[in-house]
């Protein structure tokens, strides 16, 4: 079968991002007997447009969208995002009586919902390579497909269990043919290639999704197959990555061994990742920035040891302050990130946080003020028993965990605090 694979993002709330998870379903595909072909909406100025000479010229029997971001999380300023999406479908279903297939992160988190409001007709829950070949494979033989893990059916509610690979050893990396037709720079911005090397998380953070799209269980990509398929980046001219893994540092051991091929390959890479701030030792940060590490998002959300236990976090502010200096000591650029208004914070631990923060000297420092609240979480749970929320509340439409007695007051301590920090954003 003919398979149109779309990325409906146009959103470049950090950055331009090319459409990973959309390109690992494409790579999956293209190893079968249908054809596929991708189509990345970020870089079209008319949508309507792209999309009807996608459809008309390739005549798709199933269309896949990718559902990336449901909201910008900005609580003073919040933006839904799915009515563009809605849009996207209504020109499919405009040019094309192909099934219509659901699938991403953001709509992996709320799928009944995403499904329903934006009136597709199939979603596939959790990751979409083996639960995306199983679909096709039905509706092309025309067998029954309500077995298959994670599909949700509109107009049917259903109790499905996400889509989960139980390992990555099989699974193709996406290659640089993947992206030749998504043009590697937006508004004269250069994109660094998305790249994972492992997937899961299994640290119980009380406000994260993650586990909730990937699962709790860490499965890993042999280093040799990454360093192999990023060498093709680097023979194609494509040499700045962005590790996209939820943790790149856990485990430590399988981020030494990447670093310590990557060093050998003498690949020339620079690249960014994400850092979880516990258990980075000096042979690692030296590993990282020999491999081609340039910055690290360092996600250490809060200045107070109150908070941090809140937020279930496995650090200390000890680890916090001497993985920053560590990196500094290894030329490794750090952006941190706090997460203020959650529960228990008060006027002190906002100062703390704060003060901390400033006290680490960063390169940048992104602040976020008030909590996205994510099904399945504890933060939502903490919502549910304080009134915030109802328990029957799908949390589509976003809502935020804010302390009611600190609104105003953080919001106009926050913009005080960056007037004089110009490294410092909200």
């Amino acid at each position: 079968m003919r398979v149109l694979l779309v990325s409906a993002n146009t959103e470049q709330i950090n950055m331009p991002v090319l459409p990973l998870g959309l390109a690992c379903v494409a790579a999956a595909v293209k190893n079968t007997k249908h054809d596929a072909k991708m189509l990345n909406l970020m870089i079209q100025a008319d949508t309507r447009k792209a999309l009807k000479e996608a459809i008309l010229g390739f005549d798709p029997k199933i269309i896949g969208i990718s559902v990336r971001n449901i909201d910008d999380q900005n609580m003073e300023n919040p933006r839904f995002l799915l009515e563009a999406v809605k849009d996207v479908v209504a020109h499919c279903r405009e040019f094309s009586d192909a099934t219509v297939v659901l699938g991403g992160a953001g709509y992996s988190i709320f799928p009944q919902a995403t499904l329903d409001i934006l009136k597709a007709d199939i979603g596939i829950q959790g990751e979409g390579e083996s639960a995306f070949l199983t679909l096709l494979e039905r509706l092309d033989k025309k067998n029954d497909i309500s077995s298959i893990p994670g599909l949700y059916l509109r107009g049917h509610d259903s109790l499905s269990v996400p889509s989960r690979i139980k390992s990555l050893a099989d699974l193709p990396l996406p290659l640089p043919e993947i992206y030749f037709s998504i043009p590697f720079t937006v508004k004269d911005q250069e994109i660094w290639i998305p790249f994972q090397t492992r997937r899961g998380c299994p640290l119980n953070c009380s406000y994260c999704s993650t586990a909730t799209i990937e699962g709790r269980t860490i499965r890993k990509h042999d280093p040799k197959k990454v360093v192999h398929a990023i060498s093709k980046y680097t023979e194609a001219g494509l040499g700045h990555l962005f590790f996209v893994d939820n943790t790149f540092n856990l485990p430590a051991s399988y981020a030494k061994t990447l670093c310590e091929q990557l060093i050998s390959a003498k690949l020339n890479i620079s690249w960014r990742c994400i850092l979880y701030p516990w258990k980075v030792d000096d042979d690692l940060a030296e590993g990282m920035a020999e491999a081609g590490c340039k910055e690290v998002s360092l996600g250490f959300e809060s200045g107070s040891k109150k908070i941090l236990a809140n937020m279930k976090k496995k650090y200390s502010l000890k680890d916090v302050r001497e993985i920053a200096d560590r990196l500094k000591r290894f030329g490794i650029k750090r952006m941190g990130f706090l997460l203020l208004g959650g529960p228990g914070e008060t006027r002190k631990t906002v100062n703390d946080s704060l003060e901390f923060a400033d006290s680490l000297g960063l390169e940048a420092m992104k602040i976020t003020i008030g909590i996205r609240i994510y099904p399945h979480t504890s933060l939502a749970q903490t919502a549910v028993k304080e009134g915030l929320i109802k328990p029957d509340d799908n949390l589509l439409l976003p809502k935020y965990y804010m302390v009611r007695d600190l609104e105003g007051w953080l919001q106009k301590t926050v913009k005080t605090w960056l007037k004089n920090r110009p490294h410092w954003m909200i």
